[in-house]
This record gives C-alpha cells, sequence and structure tokens, in this order.
C-alpha cells in the first residue's frame, strides 16, 4: 500500500507533464494557424520584438488574446466539472448540463441589456454577472433536488438542472431579442459557443478568478476525497461537510460561470475532463483536479482552432465542435451509468 501512493504520484507528474508538452504544442499550433497564417520563425520573431507590424498586430492584438482566453477558460471548465463531480458524488455532473452555464448565460445576457457594451473597462464587470446568474441557478438546482431524508440523488439533480436549464435558456432567448442588431449578433454567437474574448481587458476580467478559485480548490482536494465517502463518513472523519460544500460549491460555480462568459456557451468539457483525467491519474483529486485542468485546456484550444482553421473560410464556433466530440460521449457515460 506504501508503495502503491508514491508509484501513483509518479504516474501523476508522468501524465501532467505529457499533458502540458501537448497543450504546448497546440498552443504553438494554434499560433501559426488563422485566416492569416504566419509562420513559425514569424511567430517566434515576432514574440522576440523582432516581428514586422502587420505581424505584431496580428499576434498581440489578437491571436494572443484569444488563445489565452481559451486556455484559461478549458483549465477553468476542465476543473469545475472535476470539483462538482466530487461535491455531488455523480459521475454524470457537468456545470452545463446541470444548469449553471444557463445561469451565467442569463447573468451576461442581463449585463448586455443594461450596457449595451461588451468592450473596454466594463468588460471587467462581465464574470460578476455571470457568477450571479450561476448562483442563483445552482440555489434553484440544490433546492429542487434535495431530499432531506436522501440527500442530493444523482439522477434528479441531472434531471432538475436540465429543466432549470431550459428555464433560463427560454429567459435569455426573450432578453436576446429585445437588443439591437449588433448586440444580438454577438449573443447567437456566444450562445453557439464561440470564443468571443480576444481583447487584453477579457484576458485581465478572467485571470484573476483564475488565480483565486484554481488554488482553493486544489487545496480541499482531501476534502473532495472525503465527499467520495459519504456526508456521514466525511463528518465522522472529521471533515465540515456542509460548510465546505458550500464554499467549494460557490468556487465552482464562480470557475465555471466566469470561464463561459468570456469563451462562449461552450459544454461538455467540464464532463469529459475529469473523466478522461480519472483514467489517466485516478480517483484522488490532487492528482485528479490539475490533469482535468490540462486536459479541458488542450480540448477548448484545439476546438477553437479547428473552427477557425479547417473550415475556412466560414470558421465554426468551438462549442458545435466540442459538442460533437461530448455529446456522444454524454450517452456513452450515461448508458454505461446505467
Amino acid at each position: 500500500m506504501r508503495s502503491h501512493v508514491p508509484s501513483r504520484g509518479k504516474r501523476s507528474i508522468v501524465v501532467s507533464v505529457t499533458l502540458l508538452c501537448i497543450a504546448c504544442a497546440v498552443i504553438v499550433i494554434s499560433l501559426n494557424t488563422g485566416t492569416i497564417r504566419l509562420s513559425p520563425l514569424a511567430v517566434l520573431q515576432t514574440l522576440l520584438g523582432n516581428g514586422s507590424p502587420d505581424d505584431q498586430i496580428v499576434l498581440f492584438d489578437y491571436r494572443l488574446p484569444r488563445i489565452l482566453i481559451t486556455v484559461l477558460a478549458g483549465a477553468g471548465l476542465g476543473i469545475s466539472g472535476a470539483a462538482l463531480q466530487g461535491i455531488t458524488r455523480n459521475p454524470l455532473a457537468d456545470p452545463g448540463i446541470l444548469g449553471l452555464h444557463a445561469g451565467a448565460a442569463l447573468g451576461l445576457m442581463v449585463f448586455v441589456s443594461l450596457s449595451y457594451s461588451i468592450d473596454g473597462s466594463v468588460a471587467l464587470l462581465i464574470p460578476l454577472f455571470s457568477f450571479a446568474g450561476g448562483v442563483i441557478s445552482a440555489l434553484i438546482i440544490m433546492l429542487l433536488a434535495y431530499d432531506r431524508h436522501n440527500g442530493v440523488s444523482p439522477i434528479k439533480l441531472i434531471l432538475v438542472g436540465i429543466a432549470v436549464a431550459a428555464g433560463f435558456h427560454a429567459l435569455t432567448l426573450y432578453l436576446s431579442l429585445r437588443l439591437d442588431e449588433d448586440t444580438y449578433s454577438f449573443a447567437a454567437r456566444w450562445l453557439a459557443g464561440s470564443v468571443w474574448g480576444r481583447d487584453w481587458i477579457h484576458v485581465q476580467a478572467l485571470l484573476p478568478w483564475i488565480i483565486l478559485c484554481v488554488p482553493y480548490i486544489w487545496s480541499r482536494s482531501k476534502t473532495l476525497d472525503a465527499f467520495g465517502l459519504g456526508d456521514a463518513a466525511a463528518t465522522g472523519i472529521g471533515t465540515p461537510v456542509r460548510s465546505q460544500r458550500i464554499w467549494l460549491l460557490l468556487c465552482t460555480v464562480a470557475l465555471s460561470a466566469v470561464s463561459v462568459s468570456m469563451a462562449g456557451g461552450i459544454g461538455f468539457i467540464g464532463l469529459a475532463a475529469p473523466h478522461l483525467a480519472r483514467r489517466l491519474v485516478g480517483p484522488m483529486h490532487r492528482h485528479l483536479i490539475p490533469a482535468a485542468g490540462l486536459i479541458g485546456m488542450v480540448i477548448l484550444v484545439a476546438a477553437d482552432t479547428i473552427g477557425r482553421t479547417i473550415f475556412q473560410p466560414n470558421a465554426i464556433p468551438a462549442g458545435i465542435v466540442v459538442a460533437a466530440i461530448g455529446a456522444p460521449y454524454f450517452l456513452y457515460l450515461l448508458v454505461r451509468t446505467k
């Protein structure tokens, strides 16, 4: 038993380093591809400050901020999915499926309806509105799915989440129909999963939330492991179940909501990334959370790169690419769980 734990830790390090190398390779490919193609040498020279003015504009004003958004949001979605599955003890839990993304979308649409602007320093407020929408959605879902005798049933949680998501989507669509033409076009692209955060202000809006939420969730890895034993057993070993669940749920909602607020309505990453990570590094959350974040990062960066390069000149949203893979995978997990 003692030799098994270090071997699993070594395996986790090898897997994480491998995933990090894959992520770096995907990012390099993404930097070199797009509507205006840059050679690897041109990208390197531009990053070192020796590129042409046109290359600097393409790389620093358009491509690099967008890639950083997909990196941060992909990691956030993967980690929030892993945490949510641990909190609910539900292997099918996903922020999108459970309706958290629908709440974030409604919060974003309320913001757009009130401000009619998504650019400039006002963009720093977008995560706050998305977080508020996600929290409201989470509260409604937990209240409706909770049973004082049996706790939260995994199947009931999914059914309630789907119902709440449908209601929030209806409200989001209603608000979007009241927008002007340009803002409605943005809303339609966002709902389709198009990565829209392309300025450095959007990176600045997302980065603090990632810096605050990710370390906190990882620092509570043992608590998430204890949740897997059941509430009674977790309480018996000294875990403050109720307070820790509330704080972790708030942090998870924040992480998923702000990620989709800048990357678009992208689902299934929070479902697939933890499952793939669990197969690679095992169920211990101190290994699972970093691996899930790296897998989510790879998936979203790759999906955005595929959507804007392979299907030129008509780029498709990254959310469609992810859904094309994620929906069949969800059905496979659903059948397997039965």
